[in-house]
């Protein structure tokens, strides 16, 4: 089992259902997001359900660490062994590997970018200011209220956006090199993979972005 782990085979597997577990959270997360478009006492509640769980919110992170953890290490092993392949069998083959090469490294750089805006997002919003508000006579955090003050500031917006729109890029790639590692990318439905990908990306980062583009020209 551990050698089937360390095989690249064994890798890409790990970084499909990390990358699924990550990919069903940000569903999940967009869409109870988009409460703060609805109402913003509304959005308070549905945020302080959640750390109001507290064994529920502790597991949670910790299974998202942890697959974090595991895709961004077995993605830096994959990127150095295509490398290190290419170099061994580039006057052999060149146009394989050096283009498996090429889509590896693309995807590193996404993940890089993305891994930066998930830091930088917890910096602001889960370690950020902290206000309060009282909502159906229960005290809380005052999230909106803070995601209100950020998403007034140009600079932030721009980073935002510009992040998301690589979240997209890689959900797109994402769901077709998971189903590529389990072995089920029929020639027969690629087209149907490759779509399905471009809509759950349009609809994750599209349901992202539409957040601080409502506080900044609406709200």
């Amino acid at each position: 089992m551990l050698n089937f782990i360390r095989s690249s085979v064994g890798k890409k597997y790990l970084m499909g259902i990390t990358g699924l577990i990550w990919a069903g959270f940000v569903f999940v997360h967009m869409a109870g997001n988009m409460l703060l478009l609805v109402d913003a006492n509304l959005y308070n509640v549905y945020g302080n359900s959640i750390v109001s769980n507290k064994p529920l919110l502790f597991g949670t992170e910790i299974i998202l660490l942890l697959a974090l953890i595991t895709h961004v290490f077995c993605a830096i092993s994959l990127t150095a062994g295509n490398r290190c392949s290419r170099g061994r069998s580039y006057q052999i083959n060149p146009n394989g590997e050096k283009s498996a090469s090429i889509g590896s490294t693309w995807m590193l750089v996404q993940g890089s970018i993305i891994l930066v805006f998930i830091i930088l997002h917890l910096i602001t919003f889960k370690y950020g200011t902290h206000y309060d508000v009282t909502v159906n006579g229960v005290q809380m955090r005052d999230l909106a209220r803070l995601i209100n003050e950020v998403f007034h500031e140009p600079g932030y917006v721009a980073w935002y956006l510009v992040a998301l729109v690589f979240l997209g890029i890689h959900l797109t790639h994402g769901v077709r090199s998971v189903f590529q590692s389990f072995g089920l990318l029929h020639p027969g439905y690629q087209r149907t993979i490759h779509y399905a990908g471009v809509i759950y990306a349009i609809v994750v980062a599209g349901g992202f972005i539409s957040q601080p583009l409502y506080v900044y020209l609406i709200h």
